[in-house]
């Protein structure tokens, strides 16, 4: 037996070449080689951990990448990625210029499909399949790996109605381990539990319903089982469902017993498990503990309000209402669509309804928010978590888009606090009562202020903050990319600084028309600093503003460009794009 068995494995057809026997070593192996990866390099751990065996077992027994396999979410391929072909740069994980932390088509011929969002596998598979059977490729398989909080999502159920009756030969994996990042929830999750504890000929088979062959459910965790089974299913016609059971975290003590922090756990000891230790030192907190913490001040005092989340209690910090009202704080999985329309009809019985969505995960619920919410004008208090670049994640999770496509859209309101206090107050002024909706945009990460909590105070909805008067160049700005700005122009020597003007616009919509025409009237030269699309966003709307009211002004605008930034540490893709201290700097010295 070899030392290191993974280390000769270069390609799936290496691994085919491996006594079975011997796969069990491989699979200990490629965990031991995750867990030292992830411990300095940082990243997800727990979803590739729980699906060793399934990754191994999936190209041994197929002959990837002739025999398509698509991943649902991301989380859980880095024992893919490690098998085909990018071991030796899987140190270079979610860095820039390195491999993405999901699969990604343009990466390697073994990523069939980029997934960042959930539910989307059945669906991809599906097509491929029907694409395989109308160019006559018979002797194609097709493998979605779907995890068992993704199915419950209305997008996997889609998929699932259409393909059983599609006459493919479709294999989906549900990969059951009843957590997807929180654990996961719903009536779906209580049947799993169920069909594990009765087994599933003592169940009402849902999937049978569907037309689907179903197996299971199985231990994901038995090597030689799970290759049996799927060797058993290759040979099965129609679409199959193949049920398994694992454990997230699987390998690692501390990732199976505390799956919901080891899911991304940051630094930890590859050795012992443990979390790298915490700074005493006192940090600004995060915004999403903002708007948790303060959520429940203001429920303790308004019984009316209400909270939802769809899948993500702990990473918007709703957990904090959920633990002090469980009864009025709804996780209701991986469901945008459905939370956006939810949150609507609560809100038209008189509660007051905060809907925390991540930005990037908002765009899967467009129609609800135009059809179900402005059309009507139900004032729903949406909060928008991860907006702007988040880093490591990429391009599935930048929240950069939200302010286009909310921009365009009648009847709601868009806020960006420019700090915590501010995202305090616009809370606190939206549960006292809005006539319209209203879409609260803060980023991931951690704020400046380390006394936050102060006493709410109402603010004027439409009204922008002048934070430095200046001469003859005025620089906009639009949330916390006013920080980059105030630095850019901090800068500058103390002559140069007296030129220059710098307002915190507040609201895009509505736009403060009043202090905007001073503006215009005052300053030459106007410089917009946004962290979202310079389509559609803020530079777009001041730049409309001026010429439907006959300025003249020199406008330049800054934000992201017309791409998908790639993904890197939020400083990195700020100066790649322009929106870093140094770049902005750049631009006003163009001008003086």
């Amino acid at each position: 037996m070899s030392e290191n068995i993974l280390n000769t494995i270069q390609s799936p057809k290496d691994l085919r070449k491996i006594p079975k026997e011997t796969l069990p070593q491989v699979a200990n192996e490629l965990r031991d080689f995750i867990i030292n990866i992830v411990a300095t390099k940082e990243g997800h751990l727990g979803a590739s951990l729980g699906v060793i065996e399934l990754t191994i077992a999936l190209h041994y027994v197929f002959n990837t990448p002739k025999d398509i396999l698509v991943w649902d979410v991301g989380h859980q391929a880095y024992g893919h990625k490690i098998l085909t072909g990018r071991k030796e740069i899987f140190h270079t994980n979610r860095q820039l210029g390195g491999i993405s932390g999901f699969p990604k088509r343009a990466e390697s011929e073994y990523d069939t499909f980029g997934v960042g969002h959930s539910s989307t596998a059945i669906s991809a598979a599906l097509g491929m399949a029907i694409a395989s059977k109308l160019k006559g490729e018979t002797n194609i398989q097709h493998i979605a790996v779907v995890g068992d909080a993704s199915i419950a999502s209305g997008m996997a159920f889609e998929a699932l109605n259409h393909a059983g009756i599609s006459d493919t030969n479709i294999l989906v994996i549900l990969n059951d381990n009843a957590i997807g990042i929180d654990p996961s929830v719903g009536a779906l999750k209580n049947y799993f539990t169920k069909v594990k504890l009765n087994g599933a000929k003592d169940a009402d088979n849902i999937f049978e319903a569907l037309n689907f062959d179903y197996s299971g459910p199985i231990d994901g965790h038995d090597l030689e089982l799970v290759i049996s089974e799927l060797e058993r299913l290759k040979n099965v016609q129609g679409p199959k469902l193949l049920h398994l059971i694992t454990k997230k975290g699987k390998g690692l003590r501390q990732a199976e017993e505390n799956q919901v922090v080891y899911h991304a756990p940051g630094k930890f000891d590859a050795l012992t498990g443990d979390l790298a230790p915490k700074s005493n030192e006192r940090q600004p907190p995060k915004f999403q503990d903002v708007f948790g913490k303060t959520l429940v001040e203001l429920a303790i005092t308004n019984d009316r309000i209400i909270g939802i989340t769809p899948a993500m209690p702990t990473g918007s910090s709703l957990k904090f209402m959920m633990d002090v009202f469980p009864e009025r704080a709804f996780d209701v999985g991986i469901a945008e669509q459905h939370a956006v329309t939810f949150a609507a009809g609560i809100a038209t019985q008189g509660f007051t309804v905060f809907c925390n969505i991540y930005s990037t995960f908002l765009q899967r619920a467009y129609d609800q928010l135009i059809h179900d919410v402005c059309l009507q004008k139900i004032p729903v208090i949406f909060c928008l978590d991860r907006a702007g670049i988040v880093g490591e994640d990429g391009p599935t999770h930048h929240g950069i888009f939200d302010l286009a496509y909310l921009n365009c859209i009648p009847n709601l309101i868009i806020f960006a606090p420019r700090n915590e206090i501010e995202l305090r107050n616009i809370m606190f002024t939206a549960q006292q009562g809005l006539d319209l909706p209203i879409f609260i945009r803060y980023p991931r990460g951690r704020g400046n202020i380390l006394d936050w909590q102060k006493p709410f105070s109402k603010i004027e909805i439409g009204k922008s903050e002048v934070l430095k008067e200046g001469i003859d160049i005025v620089i906009l700005t639009l949330g916390t990319i006013a920080n980059n700005a105030k630095e850019a122009i901090e800068t500058l020597s103390s002559e140069q600084q007296e030129k220059i003007g710098l307002v915190d616009i507040r609201f895009l919509k509505p736009l403060d028309e009043t202090l905007l025409h001073k503006i215009l009237k005052k300053y030459d030269k106007v410089i917009t600093v946004e962290d979202g699309t310079i389509i559609g966003g803020l530079g777009t709307s001041i730049a409309a503003f001026a010429v439907s009211n006959g300025y003249k002004n020199k406008i330049e605008i800054i934000g992201i460009p017309d791409v998908f930034p790639e993904h890197g540490t939020v400083s990195e893709l700020q100066e790649i794009v322009g929106l870093s201290p140094k770049r902005i700097l750049q631009v006003i010295q163009n001008y003086l």
